[in-house]
């Protein structure tokens, strides 16, 4: 970073800092556009990034009246790096004229490091971009560096004005808020979903397909960092499959998502944990009629460690993806909040509990759809029904459709509670709990309460069996399942990958 490069250093978005560069112009181009009535110019920026520089670098471009469309292309150098150091990484996007401040008024798009060029213009833009019309103004791209090298990054990043006449703007189609459905039923759904607009590399089409061959009822788009996904899936929805608008908000301390927010709702992603910033986007969320859900809390790569808490998350992924160790650490850690959840504040009561959910986070063949996926019990198909099934804990988690489930607990009068329900007794009335499982055969039933595991028993090779165990409201204030498959290879001891979960049904002395 040349010192006569940089105008300033400040904080984006309220929160990370930030660094802007000079800007670049485009001398006469209003002349050329009024002479030519098309044609474009190119103009090429070159820098350098030291380790250490911050989150954000805001490269200010001059857009004059008449152009058609703008388009960027960078690139970044990839120096050798000593074992077990982070290399570099470089993310983009841009706003418009509107400016960079905090909330995203200004966005027009991101892609991260999937990408290596760009084009908006008013009736098109490339996908996790948005179309519109190119007004004049100081537009931004904005450069991420994720990670840096010791030597530091060289980077180079050309902006084109393309100048014409401006397109007519095309009006995005958003999903229905409901579909046919079964009434009141389970239904299963997939949270955590990527296409071509942001890293994944299936086409929206590819998703939905996907979806309907899995069992799905319902499925979210949440892309990293952009709400050009909601208006791509026209004539993809049905009857039989709900899609709900989202975004995986990408920050450097962990990733969440702001699951079934109202179509076009933009959630900016541009803070720190040890930022002023991430309640602000948590009531931004909740007003746009949606869920938070912090995303692969355990996950190694940098920046995807949870690392903001779980006060105002909704529920928390705590299966991502085919099961793997990174997912036990998960588990264990929502397992310990139920626990803390069971304690109760100066008498009024037990404080709210954080639901599980599983997600398939797929981007790319061979990554499955709708593994896992959660199950959830919702007064319809809709977004709203869906949403407070999966608030109220009212789900369990499966790797496929093949695998059904049922839990729940009967008291000696005849009280009835299922998954995320208070089955309320006395404090030493006998409490039956049943669990019916089929598509896992040789499988082992867990039943899992506050003090560990309770119960263990192995399926039939046919997958399918029932469970019955008896305890009290005293012994035990939740009960939850789990479903493993044997154990590969050894690694006597060990639970096996797991097939199913549930949410705990929760028994309450009284």
């Amino acid at each position: 970073m040349d010192r006569r490069d940089v105008l300033r250093l400040s904080a984006a978005a309220g929160a990370a800092s930030a660094l802007t560069l000079r800007g670049v112009s485009f001398a006469h181009a209003e002349e050329h556009a009024e002479k030519s009535g098309g044609g474009e110019e190119s103009r090429t920026v070159r820098g350098h990034l030291p380790n250490g520089a911050p989150d954000f670098v805001h490269l200010p471009v001059e857009v004059p009246r008449g152009v058609r469309e703008l388009a960027v292309s960078y690139s970044y150098d990839r120096p050798a790096v000593p074992s077990g150091t982070p290399g570099n990484a470089l993310d983009i996007g841009i706003f418009d004229e509107r400016g960079t401040a905090a909330g995203g008024r200004g966005f027009r798009g991101w892609s991260g490091g999937f990408r290596t060029e760009f084009a908006i213009s008013a009736e098109r833009a490339t996908p996790g971009y948005l179309a519109g019309p190119v007004r004049p103004g100081t537009w931004h791209v904005v450069l991420g560096p994720y990670t840096v090298a010791p030597q530091g990054m060289e980077y180079e990043v050309t902006v084109t004005l393309r100048y014409g006449e401006q397109g007519r703007p095309l009006r995005p189609a958003y999903p229905p808020e409901r579909a046919r459905g079964r009434g009141r039923a389970w239904y299963r759904g997939d949270c955590h979903l990527h296409t071509v607009h942001s890293d994944g590399r299936r086409t929206p089409a590819e998703v939905a397909a996907a979806a309907r061959a899995a069992g799905l009822d319902f499925i979210a788009t949440t892309e990293h960092n952009t709400t050009s996904g909601h208006g791509a899936w026209e004539g993809l929805w049905g009857e039989d499959l709900l899609i709900l608008c989202g975004e995986e908000v990408t920050t450097r301390n962990g990733h969440y998502l702001a699951l079934g927010v109202d179509p076009g709702t933009f959630v900016d992603w541009r803070y720190r944990a040890r930022d002023d910033a991430y309640e602000r986007y948590v009531r931004r969320i909740h007003r746009a009629g949606g869920l938070v859900v912090p995303a692969h809390p355990n996950c190694p790569f940098v920046g995807c460690q949870w690392k903001f808490g779980y006060a105002g998350a909704d529920a928390v992924e705590v299966w991502n993806g085919p099961w793997t160790a990174d997912d036990e650490p998960a588990l264990a850690a929502w397992d310990n909040m139920l626990l803390e959840s069971c304690r109760r504040e100066g008498g009024e009561g037990r404080r709210r509990w954080i639901p599980a959910m599983g997600n398939s986070d797929a981007h790319r063949e061979p990554q499955v759809v709708g593994l896992p996926q959660t199950v959830v019990h919702a007064e319809d198909l809709s977004r709203a029904a869906v949403l407070e099934g999966i608030r109220a804990g009212r789900s369990w988690l499966a790797e496929s459709s093949g695998i059904g489930l049922e839990l729940s607990a009967t008291g000696p009068r005849g009280e009835h509670a299922g998954i995320g329900e208070r089955l309320r007794v006395a404090p030493d009335a006998a409490v039956a709990v049943r669990l019916e499982v089929s598509g896992v055969p040789d499988g082992t039933v867990r039943l899992l309460t506050d003090q560990g595991e309770m119960l263990s028993e192995r399926l039939p090779a046919s997958g399918s069996g029932t469970v019955l165990w008896h305890t009290t409201a005293s012994l035990a204030a939740y009960v939850r399942a789990e479903v493993r498959h044997p154990v590969q290879g050894g690694g006597a001891g060990l639970p096996g990958p797991m097939a199913a979960m549930t949410n705990p049904l929760w028994l309450e002395a009284h």
